[in-house]
């Protein structure tokens, strides 16, 4: 898989993913890499500890956040997506499911629409990441904790997004797979499809992973969400043994560490 300028070996190696948001509500971040200057001060450290790959989002999706306008995502964002794509070789993955904020985003040097929907919340979205040929990753998400089958409907509803993406002209080495930990699910269910993901797997697509600091790790420790990082790390190394290809986090070093350790023994 291409994203930006790099070649990423989704079936051999895991990436990482480090998460900027540059909101005032985020539930782990809020309001820290508001300012471009501490945003690129992040992105700095992020690339230095290993990541991969930056996901820039501008709009809290924790739960009972409050939607914002178009413009006001956009303002967020673009600054810091520029600034960057300046100063730093590293592709930009831009967290929206708005393809007006995606398209903003994309011509500013993003090259990865990470979309919380799976392309079901805009109908514009799908025509957009096929027009420009960028990857993109489909999160597993609903409206209701309602399922009749847990991981039966999970893998549905993933097959309908891949569909769409299909239909609307993007390629099959565009997508990426996420289960969307802490999305329409509750806290079993949370557990569940962490442990399951590789039948996510078996649908041909690479996985992300994003459990970190989420709740189903501080309702599993319980601790606050400054002290989930060793229980993110675990997740973490539960999701590469059952085949994730990326993982997206906000503690870069301490993943990478996570990561380097897991493939050295995965390699015997």
């Amino acid at each position: 898989m291409i994203i930006g300028n790099r070649v990423f070996d989704t079936e051999n190696k895991c990436y990482i993913m480090g998460i900027l948001n540059v909101t005032p509500d985020s539930f782990s971040d809020g309001g820290k890499w508001a300012k471009l200057s501490d945003a690129l001060f992040q992105a700095e450290k992020m690339i230095s500890d290993g990541a991969d790959i930056i996901d820039i989002g501008g709009e809290s999706t924790r739960p009972g956040h409050a939607p914002i306008s178009i413009e006001e995502e956009i303002g967020r964002i673009l600054p810091i997506i520029e600034a960057i794509n300046k100063s730093f070789d590293i592709p930009i993955s831009v967290d929206t499911y708005k393809s007006a904020v995606a398209e903003v985003a994309l011509n500013a040097g993003a090259s990865l629409v990470n979309d919380i929907w799976g392309l079901k919340h805009d109908p514009k979205m799908a025509g957009l990441v096929a027009k420009t040929g960028v990857p993109c990753c489909l999160m597993h998400n609903r409206k209701e904790i309602d399922y009749s089958d847990f991981m039966t409907d999970i893998v549905a509803d993933l097959k309908e997004s891949v569909d769409l993406a299909k239909n609307a002209g993007i390629s099959s080495d565009k997508i990426i797979l996420d289960p969307g930990v802490g999305f329409a699910k509750t806290y079993e269910m949370n557990l569940e499809v962490i442990n399951k993901l590789d039948k996510l797997c078996e649908l041909g697509y690479p996985i992300l992973l994003g459990t970190s600091k989420k709740s189903v790790v501080g309702l599993t420790l319980n601790v606050p969400i400054a002290e989930r990082v060793e229980g993110t790390l675990a997740t973490n190394v539960i999701g590469m043994i059952r085949g994730c290809s990326f993982l997206r986090v906000h503690d870069v070093r301490e993943t990478k560490h996570a990561v380097m350790m897991v493939e050295a023994v995965m390699s015997f």
